[in-house]
């Protein structure tokens, strides 16, 4: 039994709820590794790099949000900052916010606050199912065959505290979508419901074992299985509880979804999920996406007449506590008081009426977070690197912006290419499914070690879905300017008509 199991045997992760008065008291020496590491449960994670102080991962399905919830997320940013002259928040590629530099003494309060404003921590980590991915303009754009936020609500309502899915082997990942427009990233989770027609019928066809870490990406496999939405919540369910019952548990890097797959099959998974739903279901449907995908990213129309939701790119996901107080406000002032965060690390801000678009175009807050950025910015998403994460090895944030500034100065227009940025083996930045992937490592070059990455290209998802080819091994961070330059010069120009690579 490897350690992590052994914990779980021990004492359920939840149960640490009950100690956090005392953690608060006695500080944040005094835990035990175990202890560390069941606080993961609660959505609290302990940061090598910063010693004496936590992140706090917050989950909101399909990063749907109140101009409230974002004011108290923005004043807890800049309460936990102060120390550090760092109030920084940063949204992640499950529609979650992190919040920074919260001490352990504080975490009781800012978990009762957050509970009072309707938002969670709970299981954001370790072996449970975390944040539901979902189209973030969910109800709000016309190509949309389903809206599924009360679909994730339901699921989220199955599992959120319940002792039954808190000891799964390894880390769940679930996207629910109805957006006829790839948006989500569905290909690399552990399950994935996308838009189908069974005849004239709505509803989802269904692919498991998707992941990107632990030995490199696997896509999901079809199950060819059709669910009706009212019947998408206990699918989702039922399939974690298969995982908690049949999973691997000996070895952490062998424990996700993917690799049961891998010994018993898709067919077995499937007649355990009938026999546990104890009800046939019928075969895959067809599928509704269109070629086209969307980041969601400008000023759009809503299907709700004279309304429109706007899309700002947040550079590589970071915002300051000033910046979310800002966003509340616009929310307000605009539209109806919500924002939505995004799977690639934006935010878009619904419900504004034709006659204020203008007036919001023109707010301060608009140069620094963009509805129009430049191709090459729009499509830049990277994980949180060695400013925070223990488990990164290179900065990944600062060389992801540099990279992006200097690639505007040198074209002048492109198609829109999506560069994704991973510290590590563990994919958080989605690079797999990237135009242009780069996965962190080191490298020695003339005695000394350095930043570097391995660069992966060609990868997509949607419904023909592929993982990057890995080119280049080993290429030091500082020689990527020159070597991308040439590989950038292989995508086709905005104003041309040339198939992708």
């Amino acid at each position: 039994m490897n350690k992590i199991e052994a914990l779980k045997a021990d004492k359920d992760g939840l149960d640490v709820t009950e100690d956090l008065a005392r953690f608060a008291r006695e500080g944040w020496k005094t835990l035990g590794e175990d202890d560390t590491e069941r606080l993961k449960w609660v959505g609290v994670f302990h940061r090598k790099r910063t010693p004496g102080h936590f992140m706090m991962r917050v989950r909101m399905s399909n990063g749907i949000v109140t101009a409230a919830q974002v004011r108290l997320l923005g004043e807890i940013t800049l309460e936990a900052g102060r120390a550090s002259s760092r109030p920084i928040a940063d949204i992640t590629t499950r529609q979650q916010l992190q919040l920074r530099w919260v001490t352990i003494e504080r975490v009781p309060d800012v978990i009762a606050r957050l509970e009072a404003a309707g938002l969670s921590t709970l299981q954001t980590g370790m072996d449970n199912i975390r944040g539901i991915v979902g189209c973030p303009a969910v109800g709000l754009t016309p190509r949309e065959l389903i809206d599924t936020s009360g679909i994730a609500a339901a699921f989220q309502a199955l599992f959120l505290g319940n002792r039954a899915f808190t000891n799964l082997p390894r880390k769940f990942n679930v996207t629910i979508t109805g957006c006829l427009e790839h948006c989500t990233g569905g290909e690399t989770q552990d399950i994935s419901m996308t838009p189908a027609l069974a005849g004239d019928v709505a509803g989802f066809n269904l692919a498991v074992g998707g992941k990107q870490g632990s030995g490199g990406p696997t896509l999901a496999a079809p199950l060819d299985a059709f669910v009706r939405p009212e019947e998408a919540a206990e699918v989702c369910a039922t399939i974690a509880l298969i995982f908690r019952d049949h999973g691997p548990r000996e070895a952490r890097s062998r424990a996700r979804l993917a690799f049961l797959l891998e010994d018993r099959g898709a067919p077995w998974l499937r007649e355990e999920l009938v026999a546990g739903l104890k009800r046939p279901l019928p075969p895959a449907g067809r599928d509704a996406r269109l070629a086209t995908t969307t980041d969601h990213v400008g000023i759009f129309r809503q299907r709700q007449p004279g309304l429109n939701y706007v899309g700002l790119k947040t550079p590589v996901g970071r915002l300051t506590g000033e910046q979310l107080l800002e966003l509340a406000r616009l929310a307000e002032r605009y539209g109806r008081g919500e924002l939505r965060f995004t799977p690639l690390q934006n935010v878009l801000l619904p419900h504004v009426p034709d006659a204020k678009l203008g007036d919001l175009t023109q707010e301060p807050l608009l140069k620094a977070l963009p509805y129009n950025p430049t191709e090459i910015a729009r499509g830049l998403v990277a994980c949180t690197g060695t400013d925070f994460c223990n488990l990164a090895l290179i900065d990944t944030k600062a060389r992801a912006l540099a990279l992006a500034k200097e690639f505007e100065a040198r074209f002048d227009s492109t198609r829109p290419i999506t560069v994704r940025w991973s510290g590590c083996p563990a994919s958080c930045g989605n690079h797999h499914t990237a135009d242009i992937g780069l996965q962190g490592c080191k490298v020695k070059i003339n005695g000394k070690v350095v930043d570097g990455v391995h660069v992966f290209v060609g990868g997509r998802g949607g419904a023909d879905p592929r993982p990057g080819v890995r080119i280049l091994e080993d290429m030091p961070c500082d020689e990527l300017p020159t070597v991308l330059e040439r590989l950038v010069r292989f995508f086709p120009r905005a104003d041309r008509k040339d198939p992708a690579p």
